[in-house]
């Protein structure tokens, strides 16, 4: 009986190339088509949308086999005994045929069909063979007198050998797809960089400060004034635009002079027992304007309705603020769809104070945080900043490229006894 992989119509698979070249060239991809990606693209589209493109485009999707879907066919072939130990064969150095039978099995599979040319860092030296037609693979067991128990195992053995490769590979995909995230961002934000030092553009479009003598440190708030004065560099003959943006160490400033602030509220609830939204905010203008000078008036921080505080540059909000009492789910909502529409500039900054009266600050808590990220415009988790403040990124309404970081903290402010 002849029994065996068909000679010469068959591939030898996992041999081709090897898995690090396969990584190293897709590393060295995402890096060169980062530093030639259009430099005004670059800038004008925000950077997990890019991030998230570069992903898609070079993550690695090793082929899953689909073992409920394999199908078998069998049709006359003339088999090659040249080889057969067991056959009397005069010369064997040319192909000698005889009639017999040919299986064909046919492998449904989804994803790349390349990764059936890689190998694995873990091999062997007998790799078995088969043949991509399509998004299937297909592997051949021929013989004279093939018999079901012996064709049967011979199958069950090949696809367990491809699947092994496959499992190897695709632990190995699924590390490099965990870091590549990370080496796009290193490299867009690299890049970035460099362009925007191209374009004289300093300190990140920032606000230099000048001291002022005098400040209180009440509250353990900064130790001296500052002078926030928004710089726009030369516009650059390119299609980008500049735009002004608010430092992420002011920013944080500011949100700590805001903590303080609230932290007095709570030691002191009797003196704020009966305060609404609009009289807690003229209280956080106060402590705020007495650390911040604006470059034209005495007032950095403004507002505008009922409950907003403002840092306005070019009459355009690069840092807002809302105190909302929590009134429950369809009034924060409200009141994350009013700073989105707030939002002008790319880098606008926001926070939203949430203020709890008489409710179960734990289940609060948890609901702001989740309610917060099922909201449409919702992009992205950036860090916890305390155990009851968070950071998150969203997108404009009208235009995705345009985002918004907002610092969502919640405070516990008792009625007083």
């Amino acid at each position: 009986m002849s029994f065996g992989l068909a000679r010469g119509n068959m591939d030898l698979l996992f041999c081709k190339v090897d898995w690090f070249s396969v990584e190293q060239h897709q590393r060295s991809a995402v890096d060169q088509e980062v530093d030639v990606y259009h430099p005004d693209k670059l800038l004008n589209t925000s950077e997990d949308a890019l991030v998230d493109y570069f992903l898609e485009k070079y993550r690695m999707d090793v082929p899953q086999i689909q073992r409920d879907a394999i199908s078998v066919d069998q049709r006359e072939a003339r088999i090659d005994v040249s080889q057969d130990p067991l056959r009397y064969v005069s010369d064997r150095s040319r192909p000698f045929h005889v009639p017999g039978t040919l299986v064909e099995v046919e492998i449904p599979f989804s994803g790349d069909e390349q990764f059936f040319r890689v190998q694995p860092s873990t091999f062997t030296l007998n790799p078995p063979r088969g043949e991509v037609r399509g998004s299937s693979l297909f592997i051949h067991v021929q013989g004279t007198t093939l018999q079901p128990a012996q064709v049967k195992q011979h199958i069950d053995s090949t696809v367990a050998e491809i699947e092994t490769n496959l499992n190897h590979l695709r632990s190995a995909a699924e590390q490099f797809n965990r870091s590549i995230a990370q080496q796009a961002q290193s490299r867009i934000a690299f890049r970035k960089q460099k362009l925007l030092q191209d374009r004289n553009l300093v300190a990140n479009l920032g606000f230099p400060m000048k001291q002022r003598d005098g400040a209180a440190a009440t509250y353990a708030s900064p130790q001296v004034r500052r002078k926030i004065t928004p710089v726009q560099p030369p516009a650059s003959t390119a299609s980008f635009t500049p735009e002004p943006a608010l430092p992420d160490d002011h920013y944080n400033a500011i949100l700590d002079i805001m903590t303080n602030m609230v932290r007095v509220m709570e030691c002191s609830p009797s003196a704020f027992a009966h305060s609404d939204e609009e009289a807690i905010r003229t209280h956080f203008l106060v402590q705020l304007n007495g650390h911040y000078q604006g470059q034209a008036t005495g007032e950095t921080f403004n507002y505008e309705g009922k409950t907003d505080i403002l840092v306005k540059d070019k009459g355009r909000s690069i840092f807002i603020a809302e105190c909302k009492f929590w009134r429950g789910e369809k009034g924060y909502l409200e009141t994350i769809d009013q700073l989105l529409g707030y939002l002008t500039w790319r880098d606008t900054k926001a926070a939203i104070l949430v203020f709890n009266r008489n409710r179960n600050f734990t289940d609060v808590l948890a609901k702001v945080k989740e309610i917060t990220e099922r909201h449409p415009n919702f992009r992205k988790f950036i860090r916890q900043r305390s155990e009851t403040g968070w950071m998150f990124r969203f997108a404009h309404r009208d235009d995705p490229n345009r985002e918004m970081t907002v610092t969502v903290m919640v405070f516990d402010v008792p009625n007083a006894s």
